[in-house]
């Protein structure tokens, strides 16, 4: 139950920026495409050897979340096609996507010297079970239920990654035997980088990097997906924001941000910037802030009851509803039971949400930022 402070905390969070009458519902669900955790061996091995894979809330992680096989789309698929707004349309998601993974091989061919990536469409193909969900990723553009945005190439910070494996860490080593690279490094023998944080700064020359990954990764998602994504979520947060140049001039209008952003620096030095919703950056890029948290995979919290309240606030003032819930929730091939608990409490979340507002509207992120900014 949300404290006194936290429940003031929140409202004031929406006060500042756009504001609408109309009672908008935005899912924006961040991770698909990434590898994260392989095979529950390979957790119970690590776990095993001593590396970190269960501090902080990496363990739900590291327990549940995988790359989606076609169950867990049509699964999630069902449950969206079953609640319809008041125009009809259905609940959508808006997966914040990521398109390349390591391609380890060649890593290891390469004596660790370069990095080379892969199109997460490739990686589908080796994982059992998902030899048929890049068609549903298409099956869920075409039906409007499921139509991604950018989260980045890969959900790794390249640059600490490669340091560590040239270093030779025995546990960066054990990690990357195992196909993944999502656990908690010794942060006195590597960089202070987390590995899941891609655009986090180590040092400064990083950024020119930086800006070759991102157009990189947005010429692959328009190959892949045949449409130039829109929106961009830095993964775990971390941003410079020298970098919203880049993503303009590819295409990119909308970027999410959290209201009190930590901006990176390099070399451990942050800077605290103010976001709100609508915001102008003065590249020409515009801020869309989330306000509402499902994550039922977290145990310790009615997390239906705790979003609607969020929603609530949100409609108080005024304000979208932008939901953030991540894709491990609806994950179900290392854990079964991960997968039908969120999708129940998905299911039990929409229903209550057409009941407590009879006009809500679904819509895509890409549509409350037309719907935000047209015409100016």
């Amino acid at each position: 139950m949300a404290s006194s402070l936290q429940r003031i905390m929140r409202n004031l969070s929406n006060l500042p920026g756009w504001r609408t009458k109309r009672k908008i519902i935005v899912f924006e669900s961040d991770d698909w495409g990434s590898i994260r955790m392989p095979s529950l061996k390979a957790f119970q091995m690590l776990k095993e050897a001593g590396v970190d894979v269960r501090s902080r809330d990496a363990e739900r992680y590291n327990l549940n979340d995988s790359l989606a096989s076609s169950t867990d789309l049509e699964m999630l698929f069902e449950v969206l096609s079953a609640s319809k707004d008041r125009s009809g349309h259905n609940a959508i998601f808006t997966p914040v996507s990521i398109v390349a993974n390591p391609d380890f091989q060649k890593i290891i061919d390469s004596n660790f010297q370069n990095y080379f990536y892969e199109p997460f469409i490739e990686t589908l193909k080796r994982y059992p079970g998902c030899e048929r969900s890049f068609d549903l990723w298409k099956e869920g553009i075409e039906k409007n239920i499921f139509v991604p945005q950018m989260h980045g190439r890969e959900h790794l910070n390249v640059a600490a990654w490669m340091k560590a494996l040239q270093k030779g860490d025995r546990q960066t080593r054990m990690a990357f035997d195992q196909g993944l690279w999502g656990f908690v490094p010794d942060q006195d023998k590597l960089t202070g980088v987390d590995f899941q944080a891609a655009f986090l700064l180590g040092d400064p020359i990083e950024l020119e990097q930086h800006k070759r990954i991102i157009e990189e990764g947005l010429n692959l998602f328009e190959k892949l997906f045949g449409y130039r994504p829109e929106y961009f979520v830095p993964p775990n947060g971390p941003f410079n924001n020298d970098l919203n140049k880049t993503l303009v001039k590819n295409g990119i209008k909308y970027r999410s941000a959290s209201k009190i952003q930590n901006e990176p620096l390099g070399n451990g030095e942050t800077k605290k910037v103010i976001h709100w919703l609508g915001q102008r950056d003065r590249s020409g890029l515009r801020y869309i802030t989330r306000n509402c948290f499902f994550e039922p995979s977290q145990p310790g919290k009615d997390w239906v009851d705790g979003c609607l309240n969020d929603i609530k606030i949100a409609f108080r003032w005024n304000k979208p509803a932008i939901i953030s819930s991540h894709r491990v929730n609806y994950i179900g091939s290392l854990n079964p039971s991960n997968r039908d608990n969120g999708l129940q409490q998905l299911s039990k979340l929409l229903k209550r949400i057409l009941k407590s507002w009879p006009d809500a509207e679904f819509m895509t992120t890409a549509r409350l930022g037309a719907t935000m900014f047209q015409g100016k």
